[in-house]
Formats: C-alpha cells, sequence, structure tokens
C-alpha cells in the first residue's frame, strides 16, 4: 500500500496519490496532471479512478484532464451534478484499488455533496479518511459555499455536525486525517499548519470535535466568517461543467510577446499587465498601470481576490525562466487568458520608450521616525485577524481583500504610508491603488514584522484607540 500526499503550499491544498498491486487513485488534483502521470509511470502502476472529494471553490481541478489522458473514471459524492463523465457514487458504495478499498462516506456540510473516502487496507481496516473539505486539522469547512443550494449557511453548519459525528468521529481513533487544505486556506477559519494527524488526536484538539450540542456547533461555525473571495463560486462552476484544455492554456500562456505586441494588446484590448516580481524589484522600476501580485508568495489566492475578470487578458513580466510556472499557477484558479509576456521584461519595455513608474520604499526604522507626526496616514492591509491580534494605535484596518470597498474612501491629494505583515501585500495594494490614480504612496519595507522590532512606542496588542 501506497498513500502519497502531495502538497501546495500556495493553495495550502493537499491532493492524494494511493496506489496497491499496480493500480492508483487519485484524490483531488490539481489542474496540472503531469505530476500524478509522472507518479504513475514511476511506480508502473494504472491510474483507475480520480475522487473528488466536492466541487472544490478555491482551485480548479485537474480532474478532466487526467481522465482525458489515463481513461480514469471520475467519482463525485451523493447529490453531486455533473455536465461531463462520471459516477456519482451512493453513500457506503465501495471502490477497489488493488487489494484496498475506499468507500464513500457521504458528508455533507460544506457542500451538499462533500463526502470523505475511508481507505480500507487489504484486511478492509480503516486506514486512513481522505476528508476534502469536511474535517480540517484543527478546524472544518465552512458552511457557505454551496452552489445553488436552498439551504442557508445555518441549514449547512447542522448538515456538518450531523455528519462529523455520525459518519467521522465513530471511526478508530487511529485513523489518519489528510484534509484537502491547511493553514492559510480561505476554506476554514482555523486551520492548522500541520497536514495530516490521527483522528483520535483531532477528538482532543479540534474545537469542531469538542462535546458541544448542534446548536452551539452551528453559532460557533457560523460566527465570524469572512466573506468568500469573488472567484471562488466560479472556480466552483468550472469544477462542476468543465474547462479549457490545461496544455492548450499552457502554449498559449507561455507565448513571447515584442514591446509592440504589447503596446497594440493594450491598445486594442481590455488587458492588464501582470507583474510577478519581487516586491522590491516592483517597487525600484515597473510597467506603468501594471499590478503586482508576486509568485513567491500566495499567488494564486490573491490573483483570484483581486481580477475580478477570469476571460481578461493578461500579459506577464516574469522572473527568467518563471514563465511556465506563473501560467500553471494562474491556471490553478481559473485565469485561463494569459497570452503571453514581455519579453525583456522592464528594460525592454523602457528601451522602446514605454513608461515606467516606482514606489518609494522605507525602512521600519525610518516609518517608525515619522509616527511621532500624528498627522500621517498610514494603511494596514492585513485581514482583519491580524489587526485585532495586534496593531499600530491611532491605525484603522484597511484589508488587501476588501480594497475596492475603501479605496474610494481615500483622497488623491494625501500621502499614504502602506505595510502588511512582512512586505508582500503591501505592495499589491499599492499597485492596485497607484492603477486607480493614487500616487502619493510609501511602502513599509518589512511590513509589521519589521515594524514590531523599532523602538516605536505606539505599536500594541489590541491597542485602544486614542
Amino acid at each position: 500500500m501506497l498513500v502519497e500526499q502531495l502538497y501546495t503550499s500556495c493553495l495550502a491544498q493537499g491532493a492524494y496519490y494511493i496506489q496497491s498491486e499496480g493500480e492508483a487513485a487519485i484524490i483531488d488534483p490539481l489542474r496540472e496532471y503531469q505530476p500524478y502521470l509522472d507518479l504513475a509511470i514511476k511506480n508502473n502502476a494504472k491510474i483507475k479512478y480520480i475522487f473528488e472529494t466536492h466541487f472544490h471553490a478555491d482551485f480548479v481541478s485537474g480532474h478532466l484532464d487526467l481522465a482525458k489522458n489515463t481513461g480514469a473514471e471520475i467519482i463525485f459524492g451523493p447529490n453531486a451534478q455533473t455536465e461531463f463523465k462520471s459516477i456519482i457514487a451512493n453513500d457506503n458504495q465501495e471502490f477497489k484499488i488493488g487489494k484496498l478499498t475506499i468507500k464513500v462516506l457521504h458528508t455533507p456540510g460544506h457542500t451538499l455533496e462533500s463526502s470523505t473516502f475511508l481507505l480500507l487496507d487489504e484486511h478492509k481496516k480503516p486506514h486512513c479518511i481522505f476528508s476534502g473539505d469536511t474535517l480540517f486539522i484543527g478546524d472544518v469547512g465552512r458552511p457557505d459555499l454551496a452552489i445553488k443550494s436552498d439551504l442557508n449557511q445555518e441549514d449547512l453548519a447542522g448538515l456538518l455536525y450531523e455528519s462529523l459525528h455520525n459518519k467521522i468521529m465513530t471511526l478508530p481513533d487511529d485513523v489518519i486525517v489528510y484534509p484537502a487544505h491547511g493553514a492559510g486556506s480561505a476554506c476554514g477559519k482555523n486551520m492548522s499548519k500541520e497536514t495530516f494527524d490521527t483522528l483520535g488526536n483531532q477528538k482532543k484538539t479540534n474545537y469542531a470535535l469538542a462535546n458541544i450540542s448542534k446548536e452551539e456547533f452551528i453559532k460557533e461555525l457560523t460566527t465570524g466568517i469572512l466573506p468568500p473571495p469573488q472567484y471562488f463560486a466560479k472556480n466552483a462552476q468550472l469544477n462542476k461543467i468543465g474547462y479549457d484544455n490545461y496544455d492548450d492554456v499552457a502554449l498559449k500562456g507561455t507565448k513571447v510577446l515584442s514591446t509592440n505586441d504589447v503596446k497594440h494588446l493594450l491598445d486594442t484590448t481590455n488587458a492588464i499587465i501582470l507583474d510577478v516580481r519581487k516586491p522590491q524589484e516592483f517597487a525600484a522600476e515597473h510597467i506603468s498601470n501594471s499590478i503586482f501580485i508576486g509568485l513567491d508568495g500566495q499567488f494564486a489566492p490573491w490573483v483570484g481576490a483581486l481580477i475580478h475578470d477570469l476571460k481578461q487578458a493578461i500579459i506577464l513580466v516574469t522572473p527568467e525562466g518563471r514563465e511556465e510556472e506563473t501560467v500553471k499557477r494562474l491556471s490553478r484558479v481559473g485565469y485561463d487568458n494569459c497570452v503571453g509576456y514581455i519579453n525583456g521584461g522592464v528594460d525592454a519595455w523602457k528601451l522602446s520608450g514605454g513608461e515606467t513608474s516606482s514606489i518609494l520604499s522605507i525602512t521600519a526604522d525610518e516609518f517608525s521616525g515619522k509616527l511621532s507626526n500624528s498627522t500621517i496616514d498610514v494603511l494596514d492591509v492585513r485581514k482583519p485577524g491580524e489587526y485585532d491580534s495586534s496593531h499600530l494605535c491611532s491605525v484603522d484596518s484597511s484589508p488587501l481583500d476588501f480594497i475596492n470597498n475603501w479605496q474610494d474612501s481615500l483622497s488623491k491629494e494625501k500621502e499614504y504610508y502602506i505595510h502588511c505583515a512582512g512586505g508582500y501585500r503591501s505592495m499589491i495594494a499599492a499597485s492596485l491603488l497607484k492603477r486607480k490614480g493614487y500616487h502619493h504612496l510609501i511602502d513599509v519595507a518589512g511590513g509589521f514584522g519589521a515594524i514590531q522590532k523599532t523602538n516605536a512606542k505606539i505599536v500594541s496588542v489590541a491597542c485602544a484607540k486614542n
């Protein structure tokens, strides 16, 4: 028996490869299918089944391309409806992988079709569960993402309570829990950095598995849920109805564009330029009106949260050699209309007479020296939970997630100092604000982490505003 977790940090997502006697199954594959083919070839196995725990909202799954290239059957749990060929399994239905058995446990609550897959060894002993978004390590899935459901989040939370207590918690304590996500995903509130655990330990440590009533569970689960990123519903729909072939997307997206090509695209379409280099490289010089979202961070989720049109043409500025990686990571969240990358990047653009800009970036020490001036305006673009934990006195929360809700309240005449936790999100915010005509922007390099190391006395935990 072979069970391998394939964890992708950018999406905080876990896919799984299971093999026995030359047969293999994949659980919740990512969009790019080649790594799964490579694993099967390496282990001299044939992929027989592709199991989907639910219609994922935070990424586009690779089930269609993987099935096309392997002949494997796609399996969803009860209540799923697809516009492509798939097996809609019954509750408790079993599938054989060599000497292993995968049993479908219908566990609605995160979504109506959500299912947990129980792996039984050759002796039919429960070995592990692939719990999708039903059960995380330290948390459970949010109950507000069901597609076209007549049920509200309280109804779904109630279903999730029943699923956990009647299906999951009745399993042996030594069963291993393999979830679809870990810390950093927006699919839950309080996920652990650990990517697997035993069910017995989760019963002791996971608040959602505590000995509480159904009513208490519903209240706990539905309190403090932030609105889902705007791309979630779009990705879930793609996973349900289908999407473009990944190979075609990759080929189109890695096309080499001359500066004349780019100028023509900008003049004739609504294309945007997406710069994925490091924050300080973007600050030093970038193509005017380009958007920064760096590859070396939670790239795909931020693209999904901030670029609202999946069909908008995207032109890339990338570090040399990372063009294909960028296109792949865009495709994971459904952004399939990348039309190529600028040959030579910012330097070539400038040599061709194209306009470039920069963003002033100062150190945390320089910033702390200015804090004695009570008239400066500071934008803290971290998430609300980060802000509530610790923030600068007299500075309001301006989360990057909701920049479209607050950016119009700013003054284009004022100067704004922008910080996040480490300098990644603040540069994203600065690039978006600059595109909107806010030009007096100063980034605080190193963010709040660096600010806390200065002598700025006004940094405090849960600081009461003056």
